[in-house]
């Protein structure tokens, strides 16, 4: 079958044209929109009906029309070229829609070919980032981090039983400051810091407890091995 060549997303621009090509609404087939980059390395949070809410980062934001029925379609640059994968798009809102960068999905291929499977660094833990209004409302000592949270749930755990953060001694209310001396914030998620390293990886985390920073060391596990 002919297949479309893929670009480099480590060179898109802001402004920069695009085109979308999809099922919109699952019922308009090879539906072309165009738009441009509206904004580059976004972290949303992002769900669909009978699918698990996750949160995405290092997106490209767009003002292609992105629809239900888009997700997995190409987002190509004016040259044709494969810059990223629609995945989501924003409720409430007109013309934001995301993509995930075609040279993360480069990184997918390659695992497939190699290993038969995606590999993905795993920590296991739930958490928000926190700003300056975050810290200032519920009245933490710092700014910036990872605060280790449960979900809504009884089922959403801070700690995932048995994974890299539980066997490590991280527990909900913890904030993770740092990974490897790198400053944990909204611009560096602590997804971003993971997704950096390789299963069996060793990093040194500094997080705040009780009062006091500590230094602990946490080996990354494989996300969904068992899949």
């Amino acid at each position: 079958l002919p297949t479309v060549g893929l670009g480099n997303s480590s060179d898109l621009q802001l402004g920069q044209k695009v085109i979308a090509i999809g099922n919109a609404l699952g019922e308009f087939r090879n539906t072309v929109t165009t738009g441009v980059v509206s904004g580059l390395s976004r972290s949303i949070t992002a769900g669909g009906a009978g699918t698990a809410v996750e949160k995405l980062s290092g997106l490209i934001q767009t003002d292609a029309s992105i629809n239900p029925g888009n997700s997995g379609g190409p987002l190509l640059s004016i040259e044709g070229k494969v810059i990223g994968v629609n995945t989501a798009m924003a409720q409430g809102a007109e013309n934001i829609g995301f993509a995930i960068p075609v040279n993360e999905i480069k990184e997918s291929v390659s695992d497939v070919k190699e290993h038969g499977r995606i590999i993905r660094a795993w920590l296991g833990v739930r958490y928000v980032i926190l700003g300056k209004n975050m810290a200032e409302t519920n009245n933490l000592p710092v700014e910036h981090g990872a605060l280790i949270v449960r979900g809504d749930t009884r089922t959403e755990l801070a700690v995932v039983p048995g994974s890299p953060a539980a066997q490590a001694g991280l527990q909900a209310h913890d904030i993770i400051l740092e990974v490897d001396g790198e400053k944990i914030n909204q611009d560096h998620t602590l997804s971003d810091a993971i997704h950096e390293h390789d299963p069996g990886d060793k990093i040194a985390m500094k997080i705040w407890r009780d009062g006091e920073e500590k230094e602990i060391e946490v080996e990354l596990g494989e996300r969904n091995k068992e899949d």
